[in-house]
């Protein structure tokens, strides 16, 4: 009887290893890929920077993912800012404040397209989706100056009016004339049909689309 016993315990054993050598085999293959976390096709366009910041943090400091890609927006059009105030950075300091002011749109304008040009990832983050302007700006969005692009603009469009350039009557929702004119632009020359078109020819276009503007305004 015990042979017996011993036997089938032996056939059972010899009918596990198998299953247990099977097992210990999935634990060493590679497991399948999972789909991608929602955080990773927002931080793929928004540059290799930001794409770092949002894999090091996006489960440890965003309460969830609609928080994790409102921070990766706000710094996103906080690059905006920068490249606004870098061209507000070469206006003359020379001239009559009418000429100042008017130097001040178009550097408005210039830093918003020379961004769309060369951050393009960061473009498509910052105003490529739904989005509003917020009544209570969030501070993550400003640049070096703490302003935002829209407050960069709206800045600009009020030296206007001071200086006289600008009737104070046509100043109300100005900013969004002058914003939507050189955001087509910009949606033109990244994913229309002036994509591919060589830089000195986009930059000459550029500056004919802000001479545009300040006629319009």
């Amino acid at each position: 009887m015990d042979s017996v016993h011993i036997q089938v315990r032996h056939a059972r054993n010899q009918s596990q290893r198998p299953r247990r050598q099977h097992c210990q085999d999935c634990q060493r293959r590679p497991r399948p890929a999972r789909h991608l976390p929602p955080w990773r096709p927002a931080a793929r366009g928004a540059g290799p920077a930001l794409a770092v910041l949002a894999v090091l943090a996006a489960y440890r400091h965003f309460a969830n993912r609609d928080d994790l890609l409102a921070a990766v927006r706000a710094a996103a059009v906080a690059a905006a800012a920068h490249f606004m105030e870098a061209e507000l950075a070469q206006v003359p300091t020379t001239g009559t404040r009418t000429e100042q002011a008017h130097a001040k749109v178009r550097a408005v304008g210039a830093g918003y397209m020379r961004f769309a040009h060369a951050e393009t990832g960061l473009f498509r983050t910052a105003f490529g989706g739904r989005f509003t302007v917020q009544t209570h700006p969030d501070p993550a969005m400003g640049g070096a100056t703490g302003l935002n692009p829209f407050q960069h603009l709206s800045a600009a469009l009020d030296d206007l009016v001071t200086a006289g350039a600008l009737p104070a009557e046509r100043r109300p929702g100005a900013e969004y004339l002058a914003w939507s004119t050189v955001h087509g632009m910009a949606l033109l020359s990244i994913d229309g049909p002036l994509r591919g078109t060589p830089q000195p020819l986009l930059d000459g276009l550029g500056q004919r689309l802000l001479d545009m503007v300040e006629r319009g305004i």
